[in-house]
């Protein structure tokens, strides 16, 4: 394993539409173009907070793990393996798209409502990315209090992997962290990093501040990502009006990666015969529970190779 040192990068979020019945726009952080994957975090997008009546069809996966986690409102998950379930605060749905799954996920109810989630995704390593493909719903996670420097404790809920000794019960395929953090207004507190990881925060809501020895206190963006790379022990958090986080890290992942549309691989050849597999509606994906014939087609391959993700910082 290689190390690249500390950062102090912003990936910014930028609007991408998803168009069609779902008519929703959504804030994408990951994949950036300088940073591909933090840790084995591959993707990362919140769709919301919006009014909204959120139809995503049966489409597929390959070579990764999908991450839903609700901020606010209800998602309803359908998959190939009949899997029917409901979402809502508080709980984690993690879908393992292995050699190949196909999921729908719609919001409750025929009106529009409140919505908002974070959506990532996992790339899963040699093995488990030609595997089995799995769902699992976790109800109740497990949290701790990070003593503060200032103020009040920050509750943290581990989502997924380990943080500061609590461990997630969702399953993982390499060492990573997945956790919501909460500052109270006022409070400061020091986050405990794995130096050999590499780590990222995300600001969902209300104003947050990072520092560290080499890391002048720099503001935090709501939706965007501020990256750390390794080698850090720690971070240290300020918030004046209270502040939800999400930390992202795990250990680099360093073996080739190539994504396009909804699948990650190793290779272009791997994505085009995912992608003609999809469209020849092969027993490879399977059929979505409750579905009819409504799909998400495949859109073309660009001509052109699909090459691995390299980072450039």
């Amino acid at each position: 394993m290689s190390l690249h040192g500390p950062r102090a990068t912003v990936l910014p979020a930028r609007e991408v539409p998803l168009g069609g019945v779902r008519a929703m726009n959504v804030q994408r952080v990951l994949p950036s173009k300088d940073v591909p994957t933090i840790g084995a975090w591959c993707f990362l997008d919140r769709f919301g907070p919006a009014e909204v009546r959120m139809r995503v069809e049966p489409h597929p996966h390959i070579g990764l793990q999908t991450v839903t986690w609700p901020l606010v409102g209800e998602i309803r998950h359908r998959d190939t393996l009949q899997s029917d379930v409901v979402l809502r605060r508080g709980q984690l749905n993690l879908m393992t798209a292995g050699l190949g799954i196909a999921h729908s996920e719609y919001s409750i109810g025929e009106q529009a409502g409140p919505l908002d989630a974070l959506q990532l995704w996992v790339v899963l390593p040699d093995g488990a990315a030609t595997g089995s493909p799995g769902f699992e719903q976790h109800l109740s996670l497990p949290g701790l209090a990070l003593p503060a420097d200032e103020g009040s404790d920050a509750d943290v809920t581990v989502v997924m992997g380990e943080y500061a000794g609590i461990r997630s019960p969702a399953t993982a395929h390499t060492p990573i962290v997945g956790a919501e953090i909460r500052l109270e207004p006022g409070s400061a507190v020091t986050l405990p990093l794995a130096p050999e990881w590499e780590h990222g925060l995300l600001l969902v809501s209300g104003d947050a501040r990072v520092s560290d020895a080499d890391l002048v206190e720099t503001p935090l963006t709501a939706d965007d990502v501020l990256f750390l790379g390794d080698s850090r022990a720690a971070v240290r958090l300020r918030s004046e009006g209270g502040a939800l986080l999400f930390l992202l890290g795990g250990e680099p992942f360093e073996q080739d990666l190539v994504m396009w549309w909804n699948f990650a691989a190793r290779s272009h050849d791997e994505i085009a015969q995912a992608r003609e597999d999809w469209e020849a509606g092969s027993d490879r994906f399977g059929h979505v529970t409750g579905h009819g014939d409504e799909r998400v087609p495949a859109p073309p391959i660009p001509p052109v190779r699909l090459m691995p993700r390299r980072r450039r910082i």
